[in-house]
């Protein structure tokens, strides 16, 4: 199977009105979603069946309001292990489909068209690395909002080794996350390391023992299910991912301005400040699915 994809409309996948995955576990308990790469005897290796599986679990995510944070994780020893390659020395070969030889400008790799998704989600989304995760399998937690590692849990981000280059549209957010110098390290050295070895490198949140990731993970989403408003929580994540593509903190001003004020007006807000006075938790009524502010997304989106 191609890793490579021209991005034609993902397959249907219901039944019987519910959505069917074959490579991907999703649950929701308790406000929590949890989404789990689910090929173990492969050590998780991303196919394009799972990324498309990602992609429109990521979609029900966002129309699902009983979510309120969601947890990505591996089924097994190992996170995952980058792309299936199966097909050997021309895995990353684009398919030319039924047009012939493929127009590279029209290309979008898939992992990116995942990362994409995550970046573009209405719900936090915690990683939970519990254990090796190299290539696809590293460069696909990088939008997600928090990450936490198994302490001997094997990185990678091994494309020079290979004889290609980072994808997934990991160019842009390694360097937001780590800083340019470390980046290039991993990039261009390509080697493997542990995310124990790398604790300080700022890539991880936290780095723990391989048996409290999940746990960590959890409470961590558990957390945030319990004590924030939903679509406050989502035009903050807005807020902070596209503040990256700012060059002055003046042009973050406006947009910042605009979210407070409306948010100020909101039924959440009223909430918040009278059940903090009153010391009961609070009781959020508004839905990222419905009751975004009229100027939500105030990005262009049309190169996505």
């Amino acid at each position: 199977m191609k890793i490579w994809w021209s991005g034609t409309a993902l397959p249907d996948r219901r039944k019987d009105g519910e959505m069917t995955f074959e490579q991907i576990i999703y649950t929701v308990d308790d406000r929590i979603a949890r989404v789990t790469l689910n090929r173990p005897d492969h050590m998780n290796a991303v196919t394009l069946q799972m990324l498309d599986e990602l992609r429109e679990v990521f979609d029900l995510i966002d129309r699902d309001d009983r979510v309120r944070a969601v947890v990505v994780t591996g089924a097994g020893d190992a996170f995952c292990a980058g792309a299936d390659i199966s097909e050997g020395a021309r895995t990353f070969e684009p398919s030319a489909g039924e047009t012939g030889t493929p127009v590279l400008e029209d290309l979008r790799d898939p992992g990116g068209r995942l990362t994409l998704r995550i970046f573009n989600c209405k719900k936090p989304v915690i990683a939970a690395v519990n254990g090796h995760a190299v290539g696809i399998g590293i460069t696909m937690v990088l939008p997600m909002d928090i990450r936490i590692a198994a302490e001997d849990a094997r990185i990678g981000f091994v494309f020079t080794r290979r004889g290609v280059v980072p994808e997934a549209c990991s160019s842009w957010f390694l360097p937001r996350i780590v800083g340019i110098s470390k980046a290039a390290e991993w990039v261009l050295r390509g080697r493997v390391f542990t995310a124990g070895d790398e604790a300080d490198a700022g890539l991880f949140n936290y780095v723990v023992p391989r048996e409290q990731v999940l746990s960590r993970a959890c409470a961590m989403a558990a957390e945030i299910a319990e004590n924030t408003a939903p679509v406050s929580v989502a035009l903050s994540r807005a807020l902070l991912w596209r503040g990256l593509t700012s060059s002055t903190p003046h042009d973050v001003h406006p947009v910042d301005t605009r979210c407070f004020y409306w948010a100020g007006t909101q039924p959440d807000a009223h909430e918040g400040i009278l059940s903090f006075l009153e010391k009961r938790p609070p009781e959020f009524t508004m839905k990222p699915s419905s009751d975004m502010p009229y100027f939500y997304p105030w990005w262009d989106e049309s190169g996505e």
